[in-house]
């Protein structure tokens, strides 16, 4: 009998430890603090497209962009009902201060918030001695060439050059003949009329070629690359006295990046950031996109360069098949304009050359620090592979947004088929961007970072592609393994790579010829000193702006 009332008091004693051991582990659970979502029930990040919005962005002493009201209106795209919709754009957003990366907390700030801009503010205005446009003395047609922001870049240097020779500008003619045979006209891109109306105290700009003038003499010319004042002013300004009309043949690179006048250099600026507006109706798509992502909150805008026609041009094959290697080097090969045939893909990626794979972009932001659920606007055409390559990115950042996604085949197809507007988009949603990043250094890349810089140095990330390629295949082969120490290593290579302001950097010491001009950094990737003053305060109500040439 005593027997049995010991063993009753074991088992009451273990039954008692079990449950003092639950309550203080319960106790444990309930006493860890949740940062990332603050409410009750964290969020299903199963769902690719939710996103708890960060609503004290506003009360964040930033840079703000102009288009920085939500869209409150219309948060469902009108091509899905409530029913088919994600079920985020119908739930309050959540609040957070704090984003939680895959190493541990970053504090917002340092992931969204742009570099100062030390002052630095547009300054436009010409000189006291620049005077309206002289007499015309001929007229100056104009064929651009390359993609959109090959060709904006080429208009706005030849308003200077019909500045520099006294010609009439006649609206140029778009690219009708490059890798994407976009038929577009010029008042199809961009608005002719402010065009026109904007430049009237700079260049004379009409439509098209007066009816007298289809007999005139003519001359197709090629324009000299990064020629200087001198040579338009001497070598071209001399064929008005034989011709009427001076057809530009190409009109990239074909004006000096430095030494020119600075009234020159400051309608280049009015030119590409005033007068070369786009379409009213691209401008109003545009704005509906950047307010349709941001109410996923702030947002990357990510220039993924990882289409056909960049592959086959570049050579770069890495994480590609035999079959994709084998029908990139066709496309390049079958293209005559492309000079450089036979590339070595290895040496291309080693030397920084390549785009970055969709793969290395998500390790790349995995290392600076965003969450997965950090949303992002796919700024490209269509991705070489399609899913079979973009699933890498989308496993560690779901939220990938792009026009397609974003608006319906009924409001894309005034634009569909014509790869000039529908860059156009992606271009406005990449300077209204929180952060810009490229994954390589392309026309389009160069043209966004510098009218970011030139709208205050809004946060622009540019990737280090020769030092990451070496990073990710030490990872690759395992002598690295992503974490802390990674991530400090991506986080310090790029402290000086997000946009800050300098100086337009110069020729590569040691280069001679045409290699010097174009080892020098673009005009358009960096309006200052040219476009950009310094203001200094005088006191309290009133201030200056300084040049800094």
């Amino acid at each position: 009998m005593q027997w049995r009332r010991r063993r009753v008091v074991v088992v009451l004693l273990r039954k008692l430890l079990t449950c003092a051991i639950c309550v203080i582990a319960l106790m444990g659970l309930l006493s860890v603090r949740v940062h990332v979502f603050p409410s009750s029930k964290a969020s299903d990040l199963t769902d690719p497209y939710k996103l708890p919005t960060v609503t004290q962005q506003h009360e964040l002493n930033f840079q703000k962009l102009s288009t920085e009201k939500k869209w409150t209106q219309e948060l469902t795209p009108p091509h899905l009902s409530k029913e088919q919709a994600p079920p985020h754009l119908f739930k309050a957003p959540l609040s957070s201060h704090k984003l939680d990366g895959a190493i541990g907390n970053l504090d917002f700030e340092k992931l969204w918030k742009p570099p100062s801009n030390r002052d630095f503010v547009p300054c436009l205005q010409p000189s006291s001695n620049y005077t309206a446009p002289d007499e015309s003395r001929g007229y100056l047609l104009v064929h651009t060439n390359g993609g959109l922001n090959q060709m904006r870049a080429g208009i706005c240097d030849m308003v200077a050059v019909a500045r520099i020779i006294n010609a009439t500008l006649v609206v140029p003619e778009l690219d009708k003949r490059s890798f994407w045979q976009d038929t577009s006209n010029f008042s199809d891109v961009f608005d002719e009329d402010h065009f026109i109306h904007a430049l009237a105290n700079d260049v004379k700009v009409m439509k098209r070629l007066p009816k007298d003038m289809s007999s005139a003499a003519k001359v197709v010319m090629h324009f000299r690359s990064w020629s200087g004042l001198e040579y338009y002013q001497d070598e071209i300004t001399s064929l008005w006295e034989e011709y009427q009309v001076i057809r530009a043949a190409k009109s990239d690179s074909r004006l000096a990046n430095n030494h020119l006048p600075p009234d020159i250099q400051k309608l280049r600026c009015r030119a590409c950031y005033e007068a070369l507006r786009f379409s009213p109706k691209i401008e109003a798509m545009g704005k509906l996109l950047v307010d349709r992502m941001r109410s996923y909150g702030p947002f990357i805008a990510l220039h993924l360069r990882y289409e056909k026609d960049m592959l086959a041009f570049s050579g770069c094959t890495h994480g590609l098949s035999d079959v994709e290697a084998e029908e990139l080097k066709t496309i390049r090969e079958n293209t005559a304009y492309w000079k450089i045939k036979d590339i070595n893909a290895t040496e291309q990626r080693s030397k920084g050359y390549c785009p970055l794979t969709p793969k290395e972009v998500g390790i790349f932001l995995t290392g600076l620090g965003y969450p997965s659920n950090t949303p992002i606007y796919i700024a490209a055409g269509e991705i070489y592979g399609g899913d079979t390559h973009m699933d890498d990115l989308r496993s560690r950042y779901p939220i990938l947004m792009s026009k397609e996604k974003l608006a319906s085949v009924e409001e894309l197809e005034p634009f569909s088929n014509h790869a000039s507007q529908m860059a156009a988009l992606d271009y406005i949603v990449s300077v209204e961007s929180d952060v810009f990043i490229p994954s390589y250094s392309g026309n389009m890349a160069r043209a966004v970072e510098g009218h970011r810089r030139f709208l205050g140095h809004r946060k622009t990330i540019s990737p280090d592609r020769k030092a990451l390629v070496r990073l990710f295949d030490k990872i690759e082969i395992r002598l690295l393994q992503e974490g802390r120490k990674v991530s400090n290593r991506v986080i310090e290579m790029h402290k000086k790579l997000q946009g800050s302001p300098r100086r337009r950097r110069g020729p590569v010491s040691g280069t001679k010829g045409t290699d010097r001009f174009r080892s020098e950094e673009a005009f358009y990737v960096n309006p200052l000193p040219d476009c950009l003053c310094k203001r200094v305060s005088q006191n309290a109500d009133a201030s200056i702006t300084i040049s800094m040439r």
